[in-house]
């Protein structure tokens, strides 16, 4: 069972799982688990630390692609992640997006915060890996190229 944030309950049990598109240079989709809250029957995704609600490119290939942009100064149409599936590149106006976000004057605190929270959840759950989908070394990189590009 998984702690509700809601109820505040150890009340989630499991209720299934479904793909998601997760791109980047170790996968094209990934399982994601879903629970319910047998207590106010809510219902839950739980997404990995690399993969954000609502977008189809990991967090890995997010940072590949500025860093490829502001660090290595290629240009739009050549700041492209590596990818699993290269046919599944983005637009270059997809990575210009990416990065109409960034602000240069504060560090990532919001992607920082979820992804301490989420692997602080996992220390405190026991658990020794963050999901069967991460290669073991994949949060530092990820980690180091975010940081200095204060998203």
């Amino acid at each position: 069972m998984r702690w509700c944030p809601f109820c505040e309950r150890d009340s989630i049990i499991g209720h299934g799982r479904r793909l998601k598109q997760a791109h980047d240079e170790y996968h094209d989709w990934i399982w994601i688990h879903r629970g319910r809250c047998a207590v106010c029957g809510l219902t839950f995704t739980f997404l990995p630390v690399f993969s954000l609600p609502y977008t189809h490119y990991s967090l890995l290939a997010r940072s590949q692609a500025l860093q490829r942009r502001f660090v290595e100064h290629c240009p739009w149409e050549k700041a492209l992640p590596k990818l699993k599936d290269p046919d599944r590149l983005p637009d270059p106006s997809t990575v210009r997006r990416w990065a109409s976000g960034l602000d240069c004057s504060q560090p990532a605190i919001s992607f920082l915060r979820q992804a301490v929270s989420r692997a602080a959840y996992w220390l405190y759950r026991g658990r020794q890996g963050l999901d069967e989908a991460v290669p073991p070394t994949w949060i530092t990189p990820v980690l180091q190229n975010l940081w200095p590009l204060r998203l």
